[in-house]
């Protein structure tokens, strides 16, 4: 089964005009057990300052489909590598959170909307980069349009 760690924008994108279609189709892929849900306590901790029906989505997928992980001090370790050797910047840890947490759970692919910090060819490229040198695999990074039902790890 693919594993998939959803980022917080994956979730709001479900009542996103430009992303609904595609976040919608990746959470009932999640509903039916097509591929596991990762959720992280840092997307919970994000979805608290969304409205009540944007957090409620995460709830719809059943728990024999979702992993929910937490933050690490080695998560917190490799984000801050992201940050210091210059991937993001110290404003956008959480992204870099993100990116790490999925690294070291072992998930096939990091789904994100966030195409500013997160899925972008140059700071995939470091933050592989980056994985390697530390001793980490590399990360599949992708638009959940692009991992959607045909997506192979």
């Amino acid at each position: 089964m693919i594993h998939v760690y959803a980022d917080t924008s994956v979730v709001g994108g479900c009542f996103d005009k430009e992303f609904k279609e595609h976040s919608l189709a990746l959470f009932e892929e999640f509903k039916t057990g097509m591929k596991k849900l990762i959720l992280s306590d840092v997307v919970k901790m994000e979805l608290e300052l969304a409205s009540d029906q944007v957090n409620a989505k995460v709830n719809e997928v059943p728990r024999r489909f979702k992993v929910e992980i937490k933050s690490t001090l080695k998560a917190a370790t490799l984000a801050a590598t992201y940050i210091a050797q210059g991937a993001l910047n110290n404003k956008c840890y959480n992204d870099a959170l993100h990116i790490a947490l999925a690294t070291l759970h072992n998930a096939n692919v990091l789904a994100s909307w966030n195409f500013k910090h997160i899925v972008n060819l140059n700071r995939i490229k470091l933050y592989n980069s980056i994985n390697l040198q530390m001793g980490y695999r590399s990360i599949e990074i992708r638009t959940p349009r692009e991992i959607l039902k045909s997506y192979k790890p």
